[in-house]
């Protein structure tokens, strides 16, 4: 039977086409009630690409445990960085949005749309790219708030992307960026992020930088991730000018029995504290926009962990977010990806 694809407005070659640009990052719930944290979390650890195991033996343990036990818990940390405006995520994702879109109508010569898409929970990647459709976007730039590319994030989002367009019968052009791990432009705003932090709570001890972890067995199978992350420490601490043991790099928010990207952030910080460092400042620069693996994990959890320890002060450098150097480096970025699409001019 012929496949039926997706009806879209009647064809009006008078139409004027726009250049779409969609900003996708990970995703949140719609509440930080139980139902609706279990639904996310349904959405999210179901996603094969985040974990590689077997179908059927992982769909039991989802929904046979994990989908039990978890988002309660879950719930409760959602509910201690919760807002009037929602979650951070969500909420700071708008602002980027907004900035965007002010950002690239500025930059380029003819008409722009950008809209804000989670990989997983709302707003949805399909209903963005529907808005982009009914917008006559016949062009379409996808830009991930992942700076640095793994499988189970990077990947995932153009899995999602490319299954909801190929349902279609007319298809954009599309662009899609992999990453800006060693992106000058990037490394730079993070810089002068950071020294604007310490020329108001002075410089620490020691710099910790903390990635986002994956499962060890994914770098061995062959994804970048760690590399990039990596690479991005070295250069943002080359640019920052730090040496020797004045900075380092860890990885976080790992879950379940097996081994990790090493060193983990807390297994650190509870080292350091024991050993009576005066000082500690933690800066995620895989997360360029703030959400509970920063604001609860790293700002809150892993700070009990230092002190506990021994550790002196410490402090949580808040991400870029919707800072006019960032959102400026963004536009940037996409318009540089747009070059040769004619909204994007000469």
């Amino acid at each position: 039977m012929p496949k039926k694809y997706q009806d879209l407005p009647r064809y009006d070659a008078d139409r004027p086409s726009k250049l779409g640009v969609l900003l996708v990052n990970l995703g949140t719930p719609d509440s930080p009630a139980v139902g609706d944290v279990r639904r996310y979390l349904a959405q999210f650890l179901g996603d094969p690409r985040v974990i590689e195991v077997a179908r059927p033996l992982w769909w039991l343990i989802l929904h046979g445990v994990i989908l039990r036990i978890r988002p309660p818990r879950s719930a409760k940390a959602y509910r201690e960085v919760w807002s009037d405006q929602g979650s951070p995520l969500l909420a700071i994702s708008r602002r980027q949005t907004a900035a965007l879109q002010q950002e690239l109508d500025n930059r380029l010569q003819g008409p722009v749309q950008v809209e804000l898409a989670m990989r997983y929970g709302n707003p949805s990647i399909p209903d963005a790219l529907a808005r982009l459709r009914e917008g006559n976007a016949q062009r379409v730039l996808v830009l991930t708030a992942y700076p640095q590319y793994s499988a189970t994030t990077t990947a995932s989002v153009f899995d999602a992307v490319s299954e909801e367009l190929r349902q279609r019968r007319w298809l954009p052009e599309l662009r899609f960026i992999n990453d800006y791990h060693n992106d000058p432009g990037y490394i730079e705003v993070l810089a002068r992020h950071i020294r604007a932090f310490w020329g108001v709570h002075g410089r620490p001890k020691r710099l910790l930088m903390s990635f986002h972890g994956i499962p060890k067995r994914y770098r061995e199978a062959g994804d970048p991730y760690f590399h990039q992350c990596k690479a991005s420490a070295e250069l943002l601490a080359k640019a920052l000018g730090l040496e020797g043991d004045a900075w380092a790099l860890s990885f976080q928010s790992r879950v379940g029995r097996e081994e990790w990207l090493k060193p983990y952030t807390d297994e650190t910080l509870k080292r350091w504290g024991g050993e009576g460092l005066q000082s500690v400042q933690v800066v995620c620069p895989g997360f360029p926009t703030d959400c509970l693996e920063t604001l609860e994990e790293i700002a809150g959890e892993n700070r009990e962990y230092f002190e506990q320890a021994g550790g002196g002060d410490y402090r949580f450098i808040p991400g870029l977010n919707a800072s006019p150097s960032h959102m400026e480096f963004y536009a940037g970025l996409a318009a540089r990806h747009c070059q040769g699409w004619p909204e994007a001019g000469e």
